[in-house]
């Protein structure tokens, strides 16, 4: 089965940092203040109504990656564009792998924080 080992999928991701992430600065918060003082659970819950908002029809995935994440993929409204397994810390891979395109993760951890992960490729 190598050859799935080369495929591609293509993802946009909202990230939300929280005082166990490996790197507490982003770009909308490059002195780390928010993010020390954020708690994993309340990163949690954020992320949580962010993603009902999302499912909901509520909001656009794209808009609330822009505002609200941390990554700085969020100029691109989250898009991380393509990328092969090895590339992304193991569980976002897996998760990513497993969704079906224009799918929405269940939150997903990793030492970045937590993030939901929508397959668009």
């Amino acid at each position: 089965m190598s050859s799935s080992s080369s495929t591609k999928v293509k993802a946009s991701h909202i990230l939300i940092k929280h005082q166990g992430s490996r790197r507490k600065a982003s770009w909308k918060d490059p002195e780390g203040r928010i993010i020390t003082n954020t708690t994993r659970d309340s990163a949690v819950e954020q992320i949580k109504a962010f993603r009902e908002d999302i499912v909901s029809g509520k909001s656009k995935f794209e808009d609330v990656a822009s505002t609200y994440s941390d990554c700085s993929s969020a100029k691109r409204g989250g898009d991380l564009g393509p990328f092969r397994r090895g590339q992304m810390q193991k569980p976002f891979e897996e998760a990513t792998f497993a969704l079906k395109v224009g799918e929405i993760s269940d939150i997903v951890e990793t030492d970045s924080g937590v993030h939901i992960i929508m397959r668009t490729g």
